[in-house]
């Protein structure tokens, strides 16, 4: 019997010839992620287990990303911890204030992550690193800390679906749009436990930041991981990045999905999730005209240089709408660098909007954009559950940048082809 792409990675790193569904592995770790509100977590069990040593200080990777800079004293304690256990421990991989970006853009922009890798971390957007053809997926604060010890964990072999993608995408239509759009058809559980593998002509078309996009948010269709094949795109981004050598799976012809879905690309619209759930979607023409109060363009999701550029196109020369509050969270440093040095950064600040450190910040109604009652925000974020960007009575509509960046401009939904 065939494999899938996830199952010959698993295979591979649990030192076994085949693997299928459904079967317990223990696996091999790559690298073992953390961020600043996971990692004092799996301390106090890396701690409280006994355990007095890490298995590689080059395999772990700590990044404060979340409430930083401190939103607070409980914030900067956690971060203290962190900093102590890393300093400890000499943990190669440590990112603080200064130095951070947002884990699933920073880690990637670092080399830190390659293709044929099982890469493991305590925040369940983890997914995203199957963009370079890595199975990646996101763990438990305890599951971290055995990592950080033993440099294994267990898992079930995930079935998987098979996601066929041809065409292209249309102007300002994204990645976003496309996870959107899938997430919309399958639902929040569509995917429960399984990998998400996307194949076909179509992917050619996509970007490595399409990818990330898409494989960020496979969680919210309650995928375990979602994973692209590596071709040319991937390669050319993984070189002069990743100072180790990888390896490329490829899908066995006679592998077993659970289902097969086939998607044209060319046939997406823009596409937003409206409150309060991601699969609770609508194309833009259906809801244009919804007022908004603050729109968010960053976050692990769609903060990267390309995003960036997208909202400046759309920003530049205009002004965010009276009664908006426009938040611009470039995911790293070097994406803030890059926007400085393009004059992007400059385009955002004239046309009003507030431009932040790499933080998630208001992904997760953590600082820097928490709503109250009331309020309603377009986001470039992942999630928009009940009170994710702070009071239970607010909402959140995920959107792609374009359409984050229209809105903004607008005062209300609305897409680029508007302004």
């Amino acid at each position: 019997m065939g494999m899938t792409m996830t199952q010959k990675i698993l295979a591979a790193h649990a030192g076994k010839e085949s693997v299928v569904a459904g079967e317990l592995i223990e696996a091999r770790l790559d690298l073992v992620m953390g961020n600043d509100v996971t990692t004092p977590v799996a301390i106090t069990e890396f701690e409280k287990a006994g355990f007095t040593q890490v298995f590689d200080k080059d395999k772990i990777a700590i990044v404060l990303d979340h409430f930083t800079p401190c939103k607070d004293i409980a914030a900067a304690k956690l971060s203290f911890d962190s900093r102590n256990f890393a300093k400890k421990h000499h943990i190669t991989h440590f990112y603080d204030v200064g130095t951070v970006g947002i884990e699933h853009a920073l880690l990637p922009e670092k080399g830190i992550v390659a293709a044929g890798e099982v890469i493991v971390g305590a925040d369940s957007h983890t997914c995203t690193y199957g963009a370079l053809g890595a199975f990646s997926t996101g763990i438990g604060s305890t599951d971290m800390a055995a990592g950080m010890a033993s440099g294994r964990n267990w898992f079930r072999v995930p079935e998987a679906i098979s996601i066929r993608l041809t065409g292209a995408l249309r102007p300002w239509v994204s990645g976003k749009d496309v996870i959107l759009h899938l997430i919309g058809m399958i639902g929040v559980d569509g995917a429960l436990y399984q990998s998400m593998e996307f194949s076909g002509p179509g992917v050619a078309s996509l970007s490595m930041d399409d990818r990330f996009t898409i494989c960020n948010m496979a969680i919210e269709a309650g995928g375990k991981n979602g994973i692209f094949p590596v071709d040319e795109q991937t390669i050319a981004y993984m070189t002069g990045r990743v100072n180790r050598e990888w390896k490329v799976y490829e899908a066995d012809p006679d592998a077993v999905y659970s289902r097969v879905i086939d998607l044209d690309l060319s046939a997406i619209e823009p596409t937003v999730s409206l409150p309060h759930l991601p699969s609770n979607t609508r194309v833009i023409s259906q809801v244009r005209g919804l007022p908004i109060q603050q729109a968010v363009i960053g976050s692990c999701t769609n903060g990267r240089i390309s995003d960036m550029r997208v909202a400046a196109e759309i920003l530049k020369g205009r002004r965010v709408a009276e009664g908006v509050r426009c938040i611009i969270i470039p995911a790293t440093q070097d994406v803030y660098l890059q926007c400085v040095k393009e004059g992007l950064t400059q385009t955002f600040i004239e046309a009003g909007c507030a431009v932040s450190t790499p933080t998630c910040g208001p992904c997760l109604g953590g600082h820097m954009g928490c709503m109250c009652e009331g309020e309603r925000a377009v986001a470039t974020t992942n999630r928009n559950f009940v009170g994710r960007m702070g009071h239970t009575g607010s909402e959140v509509v995920l959107a792609s940048p374009a359409i984050a960046a229209a809105s903004a401009v607008k005062g209300c939904l609305a897409s680029p082809d508007e302004l």
